[in-house]
């Protein structure tokens, strides 16, 4: 079996590092003033993937953490570390210049939506693997502007057309179940990982190892986490060991 992925997030907002309960504004659970030294915090307890998100580009259209995520990439990729980034991005120019600055994904989700071609675009401009189509999903239906608007469109059927378009990845968060803390219902990921053929990286509720170990076990590529390391419900340590320990 292929290594499952734990990916810790990092989420920024005005400058700050948080973690917000069912997305929403002014709910932070978590904040902490320094972005880059969280990030890095991760790549040296075993991260090999970050997970970047601009909240205010997500929720604004206007990526405001900017300076924070270069440093952020000129500080961890000398690390050996791959950085997935995402919340705000608009247009090919924008994914353009997160790759070229040394992003090694960028999640297209509002925009993918939207402009679907922006999928293959960037898919034939900078290889398939740098392209991770963000699916938020509400009741089964895709969420869009920063989970503001759901859509008409089912998760499954949208996640078959966009891997047709080129896209590498899928990140498919469970709104139902984000920041809750309540642990995962693994029906709609296990639902979305049948359908597909491509890596799906699962995102919403992991509150414990045994979430991760769920994951796993229907076929996910790896998980986004975030409340559950920064509320210590388990260290990322001890969950690379778990994981590693049971194959």
């Amino acid at each position: 079996m292929a290594d499952f992925e734990i990916i810790p997030a990092v989420d920024m907002k005005n400058g700050k590092c948080v973690q917000l309960v069912q997305g929403v504004p002014g709910s932070e659970m978590v904040s902490l003033d320094d972005p880059a030294a969280v990030a890095v915090s991760w790549v040296n307890k075993g991260a090999k993937t970050l997970h970047l998100v601009d909240l205010d580009g997500a929720f604004e259209g206007k990526r405001r953490n900017g300076p924070i995520i270069e440093d952020i990439i000129s500080r961890a990729k000398p690390l050996g570390v791959q950085i997935q980034i995402g919340g705000g991005i608009r247009s090919f120019e924008d994914a353009s210049r997160l790759l070229s600055l040394g992003a090694d994904r960028v999640i297209l989700s509002t925009v993918a939506m939207k402009n679907p071609k922006i999928v293959q675009e960037v898919s034939d401009s900078f290889g398939k693997k740098s392209v991770v189509v963000g699916l938020d999903s509400k009741n089964g239906y895709v969420a869009i502007e920063g989970w503001t608007e759901i859509s008409k469109e089912k998760a499954v059927d949208v996640g078959k057309k966009f891997e047709n378009l080129g896209a590498g990845y899928i990140l498919f968060t469970n709104i139902d179940s984000e920041g809750l803390l309540k642990g995962v219902d693994t029906n709609p990921t296990k639902e979305l990982v049948e359908s597909v053929n491509i890596p799906v990286i699962a995102s919403g509720g992991v509150t414990t190892i045994d979430d991760l170990f769920k994951l796993r076990t229907i076929g996910a590529f790896g998980a986004v986490v975030g409340s559950a390391l920064y509320t210590n419900k388990f260290t990322l340590e001890d969950a690379i060991s778990a994981l590693k320990s049971i194959v």
